[in-house]
């Protein structure tokens, strides 16, 4: 999904590939143990690649450099706002995962 979404004109919340198992309807909907239970799924799309990675792989798309960039110029007004607050989000529960995933055996 995330591909395809630079080639859309508008952007919507629903539009996002929330990195969750569950879609959340809100930014507060995006907790830290949402974002770690689905990137250390055993049934994760990229489940041959090492959680690290696929966390640093997240970062990657919503680092806000280039998601404010990019994708949120193309939010409709009435998201753009809630939209921001989510990627902000998701960036510091990424952060904390890569800070927390230090100690050798944290994904193992």
């Amino acid at each position: 999904l995330w591909e395809k979404l630079p080639e859309y004109s508008e952007l919507r919340w629903d539009f996002f590939p929330w990195p969750m198992i569950n879609k959340p309807s809100s930014p507060e909907d995006i907790t830290y143990a949402a974002i770690h239970a689905y990137l250390t799924s055993p049934h994760h799309p990229d489940k041959d690649k090492h959680q690290r990675d696929r966390v640093k792989e997240q970062i990657r798309k919503w680092h806000p450099d280039r998601f404010e960039t990019k994708l949120l110029p193309k939010v409709i007004e009435e998201d753009k706002a809630e939209v921001k607050e989510g990627a902000g989000t998701v960036v510091r529960h990424l952060n904390n995962l890569l800070t927390k995933s230090n100690p050798p055996n944290f994904f193992d």
